[in-house]
């Protein structure tokens, strides 16, 4: 094993004069405390890494109206400093001057450091944060996200097949960027009810000049929405990767109908939770409170707490964002989630996005 660094002594004065500098005997205080911090290593012998910033502050830039009740927004820091890098596919959490926090993909491009930008589809019938967007957040507006995360990467397969539905085409239009810029074998389908209200379209023009990688197919002008055969028929070549972003109807014909299709290997990311497989009914008792909630086979527990309490917070509903983690103080867990580590399972942290406990079993949550 190598040995841990040493700081050396501090330098003269800078001055000339014969004493240590002031300054540099701070520095080297502050040194001497830090850097065996930084440099120290854990039981396998690896370095201690600091923890990255969890938020990042930010300003709405520019608002645009991309399509029929879709709009975007560019996120710029408000001193003007680089954002931290991304790679196709990643999305961040937006907390809204509400207390909502959503999450969103980014579709602009990842070779543009000086901001991020969202783009947000209104729905009336949701949880709020996207009339919030379209309402209420102008230029001018200040937001804190996240750190760029990403759980829907993009390989760069050497023929690759984008599959949007409708806003699904936020994570995938970076991915078609970066496929264009590798040389790739590339083909985009995006479909929505109407052209007007399928964003981007421009965009995706300028990606393919000769109009041989991008379908567009608007559902009304076909007599109704593609059928798997027909979405999946459109891969460049025999055994193209396939990725897809889009409503659960969509996603569940395409992975039923892949086998015995020119695609492969298919990616994919939902706009809501997956339905539950495996559920069994069990109870959720609040610490706190005292009270007792019954969670049916096919309801989330977070489906549950919000029905008690309409803030409680949630972002992705699939198992992998970490907003709606909750801490439970007794009773056995069934972990579903692709985000917790073995280390927090056994501390008692619990998604209950996607998380359950065996039929019967009472999980008691600390809050």
């Amino acid at each position: 094993m190598s040995p841990e660094p040493t700081p050396l002594p501090p330098p003269p004065d800078l001055y000339g004069r014969g004493h240590d500098d002031r300054f540099m005997r701070l520095l080297d205080r502050v040194t001497r405390f830090y850097l065996p911090i930084s440099t120290r290593k854990d039981r396998y012998g690896h370095r201690t890494v600091a923890p990255t910033p969890a938020l990042l502050p930010v300003v709405v830039a520019a608002r645009t109206v991309e399509a029929e009740g879709v709009v975007s927004l560019e996120l710029r820091s408000p001193v003007g400093t680089p954002l931290p890098a991304w790679q196709p596919g990643a999305h961040l959490d937006v907390d809204l001057p509400s207390g909502l926090r959503r999450q969103y993909s980014l579709c602009g491009d990842p070779a543009d450091r000086n901001g991020y930008r969202i783009a947000v589809r209104r729905i009336d019938t949701g949880g709020g944060g996207s009339l919030e967007v379209h309402q209420d957040l102008s230029v001018g507006t200040g937001l804190t996200v996240s750190h760029p995360r990403n759980a829907f990467p993009f390989a760069a397969d050497p023929a690759v097949l984008l599959i949007a539905g409708g806003i699904g085409i936020t994570p995938l239009l970076p991915m078609a960027r970066e496929a264009a810029r590798r040389g790739l074998d590339w083909r985009l389908v995006h479909t929505g009810r109407s052209d007007a209200t399928m964003p981007f379209a421009a965009e995706l023009a300028a990606l393919d000049p000769d109009a041989a990688r991008v379908v567009r197919r608007p559902d009304d002008e076909h007599g109704g929405p593609a059928d798997a055969a027909e979405l999946l028929g459109h891969a460049p070549t025999p055994g193209a990767a396939v990725y897809m972003c889009g409503p659960a109807p969509m996603l569940d014909a395409v992975r039923a109908g892949l086998d015995g299709s020119p695609g492969r290997g298919l990616h994919f990311e939902r706009f809501t939770a997956a339905p539950i497989t495996g559920g069994r009914p069990f109870t959720l008792r609040l610490r706190r409170s005292g009270t007792t909630l019954a969670v049916p086979a096919d309801r989330s527990a977070l489906d549950v707490l919000r029905d008690q309490d309409p803030a409680t917070p949630y972002s992705c509903r699939q198992g992998f964002c970490g907003v709606c983690r909750r801490t439970v103080t007794a009773g056995t867990v069934e972990h579903r989630d692709r985000r917790l580590s073995d280390q927090e399972r056994a501390e008692g942290q619990m998604l209950v996005c996607v998380s359950r406990a065996p039929e019967g079993e009472c999980l008691e949550l600390d809050g």
